[in-house]
């Protein structure tokens, strides 16, 4: 019997607190403010989706603009390799001109 005592206490006790919690955060009109809630929490969950997206597509053309200059540079290198180190012409059949 006092364990019956002892856990109703206990129990009224936690409910007594998740009330006044509730009323703390909640104020006197809970059911309003639930669907506000759910309202925000929404449009911050499409907010971090957006700027998710827009990170990625940032990262994308960052990655696709350093690429293109990795080529380019590579060309130019190419190209000046060519300049310094001439290598023997070809004809158009495929032999060499001497």
């Amino acid at each position: 019997m006092a364990r019956d005592y002892d856990s109703q206490l206990l129990e009224s006790v936690a409910v007594r607190r998740r009330r006044m919690r509730d009323a703390v955060l909640f104020g006197a009109q809970r059911a309003r403010r639930t669907a506000d809630e759910r309202l925000g929490k929404m449009f911050a969950g499409i907010a971090i989706a957006a700027v998710l997206c827009a990170g990625c597509i940032g990262w994308s053309f960052v990655q696709a603009t350093l690429a293109k200059q990795r080529a380019e540079q590579e060309k130019q290198r190419q190209q000046q390799e060519q300049l310094y180190n001439p290598s023997p012409s070809k004809s158009a059949d495929g032999g060499e001109k001497q």
